[in-house]
C-alpha cells in the first residue's frame, strides 16, 4: 500500500515539476533578449558609440520591435508545431510566448515615446500625421491588447466560441506588424522578407489544417 502511495505521489508531482522547470527555462529564454539589450544600453552609457551605433535611441526602439515580431511569429507557430509534430503539450507554452510578444511590443512603443518623441504629444501627433507607418504599428498594438487581456483560461470559458473568433485577430495584427516593418525599413529587406515568408507559411498551414484538419487549434 505504501509503495502504491509513493508511485502515485511521483506520478502526480513529476509532471508539475517538469512543467514548472520548462516554463522557468522558457521565461529565462524570453527575457534574455531584453537583458542583453539592457547590457548594451549600459555599455553605451559608459562608452558612447561602443554598443548601439551612431543612433542608439533608434537602435533600441528597432531591437525591441524586432523581438516583438519574432515572438509573435513564435506564438503563431505553436499551433503548427502541435499539429504537425503531434506535440499537444507544447500548447501550454503559447500564452507565455504571446504575452512576451505583447510585452516587447509595449516596450517598443514606450521606447519610441521616451527616446524618439521625448514624451511630447506634439511630436507624437506630428509623427502620426507625417509617418503613417507609426499609425499602422500602433493599430497592431491596440489589436494585441484584448488578446493579452483575454488570454487566461477564465476568459476563454466566459467567451466560449467567441474567444476563438477574437483571437484570430492575431493574424490581422501580424499583417499590420509586417506592413509596419516593411514601411519602416529603408534598406536591407532580407529580415522583413524572412518574417513575411514565415508568416505566409504559418497562415497557409492554418488554412490547410482548416480544410483537412489534423487537430483543431487557433
Amino acid at each position: 500500500m505504501q509503495q502504491r502511495s509513493r508511485s502515485f505521489t511521483r506520478a502526480w508531482i513529476s509532471p508539475v515539476i517538469t512543467d514548472r522547470t520548462q516554463k522557468s527555462l522558457l521565461f529565462v529564454a524570453l527575457a534574455t533578449p531584453f537583458a542583453l539589450l539592457a547590457y548594451d544600453i549600459a555599455g553605451e552609457i559608459a562608452v558612447p558609440g561602443s554598443r548601439l551605433g551612431a543612433d542608439p535611441a533608434t537602435a533600441v526602439v528597432r531591437e525591441l520591435g524586432s523581438w516583438a515580431i519574432r515572438l509573435l511569429l513564435a506564438t503563431l507557430a505553436v499551433s503548427t508545431v502541435r499539429r504537425r509534430l503531434h506535440l499537444p503539450r507544447v500548447m501550454r507554452f503559447r500564452r507565455m510566448i504571446g504575452l512576451a510578444a505583447f510585452c516587447y511590443a509595449c516596450a517598443h512603443f514606450l521606447a519610441y515615446l521616451w527616446l524618439l518623441a521625448g514624451w511630447d504629444p506634439g511630436v507624437v501627433v506630428s509623427d502620426l500625421t507625417e509617418r503613417p507607418y507609426i499609425v499602422v504599428g500602433f493599430s497592431a498594438l491596440v489589436l494585441l491588447v484584448p488578446l493579452a487581456v483575454t488570454s487566461t483560461k477564465g476568459w476563454r470559458r466566459r467567451l466560449g466560441r467567441r474567444w476563438l473568433k477574437l483571437h484570430r485577430l492575431v493574424y490581422v495584427a501580424m499583417g499590420l506588424v509586417l506592413l509596419h516593418e516593411f514601411w519602416l525599413t529603408k534598406d536591407g529587406y532580407a529580415e522583413p522578407l524572412l518574417y513575411l515568408v514565415i508568416a505566409a507559411m504559418l497562415l497557409m498551414e492554418r488554412l490547410l489544417a482548416d480544410r483537412w484538419p489534423l487537430r483543431r487549434a487557433v
